[in-house]
């Protein structure tokens, strides 16, 4: 598995928050769910997205925009728009006034907005509610906002999801999860692919010859006892030129790395109720459930145990476009509640 493959596998939605949203101008919705990170894609009409200290942008039908938080922003049929309703971290809507509007704007399942059903914008939006559920590394990869115009997006996964978002069949919910999932790795392809977008450093690296020949090594091998000494042996050149040339166009140290992809692994593998921690520390490189513990208390804040029990606990990370420190909501805890299913 290379370095892409391997990022692009975390986002694994669970019960994501999807909804279908009608309204006709003037509209604006002001949310401040915190959520890590938020899909938005106009079916119809157009909407403006205005973030505190950046231009306001465009999306119109077709477009797909990828918003990590948890910073607020706001939706708007026109920039001069005051939002009138505000979508806190309980998914409730509540208008300027106070005014609990989560219900009495219900339209059906999945469905939320005017009455009569004839705005001119339909919007659908999906959240992840959990960092987890995308993966840290590649939630500190991303920027603040990202557009993909519906010229680039080649998918039919847009109509597939808002086929099925108003639908209540059998296993509903993970159908909804998976197309969320494809939709956003299909966004962030497109983005990574693109020249002078931005891509973070360990996508740029992966073309080296020496420095991309060791991330796949590290990906397809994460049990293996690697040392700075046996991976460069492994790539043909010395210790100090890899040291060097992996630090430089990464970011940061190979063993540094390799140490946030093996954590990364275990995050997913502690979803798994039937493995243990022992299991884990072995599946991903560690000599044991007590070494495993110790990098995942130091890295994480919360022990694998923890982790897997949902406590609570605030991470902190650092992108890598910008160099913002951005706090994220607690790994592993969701629960919010979905209004007008």
């Amino acid at each position: 598995m290379d370095a892409l493959s391997g990022l692009l596998e975390s986002p694994k939605a669970r019960g994501a928050f999807l909804l279908k949203s009608v309204f006709s101008p003037p509209w604006g919705l002001r949310i401040e769910d915190r959520a890590p990170l938020s899909l938005v894609t106009m079916l119809h009409g157009s909407a403006w997205v205005l973030r505190e200290g950046a231009d306001p942008v465009r999306i119109a039908a077709g477009d797909v925009a990828v918003l990590r938080g948890p910073e607020p922003y706001t939706l708007v049929d026109d920039p001069s728009t005051p939002p009138g309703i505000t979508v806190d971290t309980e998914q409730r809507c509540n208008t300027t006034g106070g005014e609990d509007v989560t219900e009495a704007m219900s339209l059906g399942v999945r469905t939320w907005g005017e009455p009569q059903r004839t705005g001119s914008t339909v919007m659908l939006s999906g959240t992840y509610q959990a960092p987890n559920e995308v993966g840290r590394r590649l939630l500190a990869g991303l920027p603040a906002l990202l557009v993909q115009p519906a010229s680039a997006a080649r998918t039919p996964l847009i109509g597939m999801l808002a086929a099925e978002v108003d639908k209540e069949d059998i296993g509903q919910e993970i159908v909804l999860d998976r197309l969320l999932d494809l939709l956003l790795i299909n966004v962030l392809r497109s983005w990574l692919i693109q020249p002078g977008t931005g891509a973070p450093l360990w996508f740029r690296a992966q073309s080296d010859p020496v420095v991309g020949r060791a991330l796949r090594l590290l990906h397809e091998r994460p049990s293996e006892s690697w040392t700075v000494a046996s991976l460069a042996a492994s790539v043909g050149v010395s210790r100090a030129v890899l040291a060097r040339r992996f630090t430089g166009l990464v970011g940061e140290p190979p063993m540094s790395y390799l140490t946030g992809w093996r954590l990364t692994l275990a995050s997913e593998l502690l979803r798994d109720p039937d493995l243990s921690v022992a299991n884990i520390a072995q599946k991903v490189g560690y000599s044991g459930p007590f070494a495993l513990s110790a990098a995942f208390k130091r890295e994480r804040g919360v022990s694998p145990q923890e982790f897997r029990r949902g406590k609570r606990s605030e991470e902190t990370l650092t992108t890598g476009s910008d160099g913002r420190t951005v706090v994220l909501e607690p790994e592993g805890v969701s629960g919010r509640r979905t209004p007008a299913r």
